[in-house]
């Protein structure tokens, strides 16, 4: 049974993504920094979020915005000072709130103090530190595609070399089969933990084992390239490295660690997350990468209601008791969420919450990212111009070679791309969304003025009150260890646009969701006792039947 599981600090709490380029900039610099998150602590205090994970802040060329590490001990000028972090942890620590930063171990930057000098002797030490391999001419040692298009090789500066880069060219993969490199990094773990952190999101972490020897694979594109993906199926043992990052760093510090894992095997679960699982927590990507299409993003399929429900309720199957996932929206990589699963047209406060309340009372540790809590949207690009996500202009790129307009191409993308979560947190409905007196680093939503957080904060009706309302009943000591601990069982699976499914511990929960526009009436299988969510002002039932209003979601606890 699920409650037979270790109690851990960390079951009961809600999580919060800063982003923290576009979270607050306190010095007008138009770039979001430490000082901006502390000045904001009580805000999300007052939400009530617990713990806090913040996109990279460490030092970094930003390539690839933060991912791209050249300083994993120090905090990037952009974003403050090393005192600020300080400053940043005591504060938390006076609100009860613990603090995650971003784990990047798959790869560095170009610029750290490793790869440079891994140049100058690529036979050294530090060229260990990399996967070099002899450059031959007219042919790369393999044909993976990057992530973010093109080859996975490129020339090592001043030398007959060539290095692995399954992300951007300023992104070089790290060498884990090499033990010294391996040290580096718990080095590092531990001297972030010494610190007071409460632990980390782990980025990108099911790429550091690699299929070796490094073959090339089936093209899947004109390109001539393969998929990366080709290479890890083929990658078997990554849990040799997994099990000892986590015995020589976290597991001592008590500490949380969620990792962003892909593609994973039902029966390696208990592995990842289970009773003494590599990590605390994974993310359930289940429905965020549901029409994913080879070709590229103008190729996906779009999500319906019907399929996001499936692929929530695969996830939560698959896991079971077995341990925590972290249940998202949406995160620093993906659109909007309520711009992504809610259908086109029919976005407005009501469908927001829908959205919300069936994800947060799912099992596993509720993650918000910022500005979700108001129901921010995906942004309007009017031209490629106005778009810095790297990952993007390599997909517009993709769609035009497939033959799209330029204007179709844009469209296509707009819908995907990573910038619509980037765009800066819209505090009120002053210029640039109250999130700087400079020039923002971004293009601000031009709905700020419609949603933002002055006008939702003290409103009982707002976007941001519901999840305010979500996480109280979370923490409700009555109700508490149903909703975190509680089984989940799907009701009405074969019902379209109809999401339900019981939370059962020491009370009965019923959520239920009438995932479209018109109404839709269900027969409750036993009488309810109390309504605890409820995102309308009314509950029509008669003789058992109720009638749910158009994108209408209630939380009733039911009669034992």
């Amino acid at each position: 049974m699920a409650n037979m599981m270790t109690k851990k600090w960390w079951h009961d709490k809600v999580a919060y993504q800063i982003y923290p380029k576009s979270f607050y900039d306190s010095n007008g610099d138009g770039i979001g920094d430490i000082p901006g998150i502390i000045e904001k602590l009580d805000y999300l205090k007052d939400l009530g979020v617990d713990i806090l994970w913040l996109s990279p802040c460490y030092c970094s060329p930003l390539a690839d915005e933060g991912y791209d590490i050249s300083d994993y001990y120090n905090i990037d000028p952009r974003f403050g000072t090393m005192e600020d972090m300080d400053t940043l942890l005591i504060e938390a620590q006076k609100r009860d709130m613990y603090i995650l930063m971003d784990l990047v171990v798959n790869h560095c930057s170009d610029e750290h103090e490793w790869f440079k000098k891994a140049c100058e002797d690529p036979d050294g030490k530090y060229g260990n530190f990399f996967y070099l391999r002899d450059k031959k001419e007219g042919e790369f040692p393999t044909n993976w595609r990057s992530y973010f298009g093109g080859p996975v090789w490129d020339d090592l500066p001043g030398t007959d070399k060539q290095y692995l880069h399954v992300f951007h060219k300023k992104q070089p993969d790290l060498n884990w089969e090499n033990p010294e490199l391996r040290e580096e990094v718990y080095k590092n773990i531990n001297w972030w933990l010494d610190k007071g952190l409460g632990g980390f999101r782990i980025d990108a972490i099911i790429n550091i084992k690699k299929a070796l020897p490094l073959q090339s694979y089936e093209p899947d594109r004109e390109d001539g390239l393969c998929s990366i993906q080709a290479m890890l199926k083929d990658a078997h043992g990554i849990g040799e490295f997994l099990g000892e990052m986590r015995d020589r760093t976290f597991k001592k510090y008590d500490a949380f660690s969620v990792g962003e894992v892909f593609n994973e095997k039902p029966e390696e679960i208990p592995d990842f997350i289970g009773e003494n699982g590599y990590f605390s927590s994974m993310f359930d990507f289940n429905e965020t990468v549901f029409g994913v299409s080879g070709k590229g993003w103008y190729d996906a399929t779009p999500i319906t209601p019907d399929d996001y429900k499936r692929c929530c309720f695969e996830s939560q199957a698959k896991v079971g008791d077995i341990g925590f996932l972290s249940n998202i929206i949406e995160n620093h990589d993906e659109p909007r969420g309520v711009s992504h699963y809610i259908p086109e047209g029919e976005c407005c406060p009501r469908s927001k919450k829908l959205l919300a309340a069936l994800n947060f009372m799912l099992r596993g540790l509720p993650f918000i990212y910022q500005g979700q809590e108001l129901g921010m949207e995906n942004t309007v690009f009017s031209s490629i111009d106005e778009v810095d996500d790297i990952n993007t202009l390599d997909e517009y790129q993709v769609a035009l070679k497939a033959g799209l307009s330029p204007d179709e191409a844009l469209k296509a993308v707009s819908k995907f791309s990573r910038d619509n979560a980037r765009t800066p947190m819209q505090w009120s409905d002053e210029e640039n969304a109250g999130f700087t007196t400079g020039t923002p680093w971004l293009k601000v939503n031009p709905n700020y003025v419609d949603i933002n957080v002055s006008m939702q904060q003290d409103d009982p009706d707002s976007v941001r009150s519901f999840y305010k309302n979500l996480i109280a009943l979370r923490k409700n000591p009555e109700y508490k260890e149903t909703v975190v601990y509680g089984a989940l069982e799907p009701v009405w699976e074969d019902r379209s646009n109809l999401m339900a499914y019981y939370r059962k511990g020491e009370k009965t929960l019923l959520v239920i969701g009438n995932f479209q526009k018109e109404e839709q009436s269900v027969t409750l299988p036993s009488p309810y006792k109390s309504i605890l969510i409820n995102n309308c002002h009314d509950v029509t039932e008669k003789d058992a039947v109720l009638t749910l209003h158009g994108y209408q979601v209630l939380v009733l606890e039911m009669r034992n």
